[in-house]
């Protein structure tokens, strides 16, 4: 679904992704991980060409990303991605945050948006929030109103930046919940978090980063059972001591 294949990225001159390769299949479960700078969230924005990248090539569902002939917009509207800070819209209800895109970018009649949008605010728990303003929801139940915004676009894979860093502790565990759902449903996922009881728990591989390089992609159990690599070894005794 997903075919990374020595992507390099720089800033200038400082080189920010440096070969990286690795491959998502359909229905699998992927968390990338590692220290801050990393360049984990880079990465994950160069899947559905957020971030532009200088070298190698990344194709989604068999899409070149570098093909002039491929539409970004509209392959970017079948990638669902959810980012640190929900990025709704604060002067949009809630349900008009669901429909917008819907209507603009799939062209949906609009009843049709609102059933699909009001749809999957029930899924995540929050139906009764519709006519609210995300000012008036906790930071948690935003970034749950930013998931079913995502998949009413009906994307065939999710990308998640660091979900839950910027939610309270006590929120964590809401937002984790409907992520662990989607996978169990068999969504493509490709997930950038610290949330290590997460991937232990859906993941079905572990990337894992360090200075713009993909130093370990291992299956789950290897990857928390006897990492390879001294780097990702030291990285998990510090985030699994405690």
């Amino acid at each position: 679904m997903i075919a990374i294949d020595g992507v390099g990225k720089w800033y200038g001159p400082v080189q920010v992704l440096k070969g990286c390769t690795t491959q998502v299949s359909k229905g699998e479960v992927v968390v990338v991980c590692g220290p801050s700078g990393s360049g984990k969230s880079t990465l994950i924005k160069t899947v559905n060409a957020l971030e532009p990248f200088q070298e190698g090539a990344i194709s989604v569902d068999g899409i070149a990303l570098k093909d002039k002939r491929t539409d970004l917009p509209k392959l970017r509207a079948r990638v669902g991605m959810v980012f640190q800070h929900f990025e709704l819209f604060p002067h949009l209800s809630i349900t008009d945050n669901l429909t917008l895109a819907q209507c603009k970018v799939l062209k949906r009649p609009r009843e049709e948006a609102r059933t699909r949008g009001l749809k999957l605010l029930e899924r995540v728990g929050l139906s009764a929030h519709a006519q609210k303003f995300p000012g008036q929801l906790s930071g948690g139940q935003q970034q749950r109103v930013a998931i079913a915004r995502a998949l009413s676009m009906d994307p065939i894979v999710m990308l998640f930046d660091e979900p839950t860093s910027a939610l309270d502790p006590e929120m964590v565990g809401e937002v984790l919940d409907v992520m662990v759902q989607l996978a169990r449903e068999g969504m493509t996922m490709m997930c950038v978090t610290h949330e290590m009881g997460f991937a232990r728990k859906v993941a079905n591989r572990v990337i894992f980063m360090d200075r713009g390089e993909i130093v370990e992609d291992a299956q789950k159990e290897e990857f928390f059972g006897q990492p390879r690599s001294p780097r990702a070894q030291q990285f998990l005794s510090k985030i699994l001591a405690h």
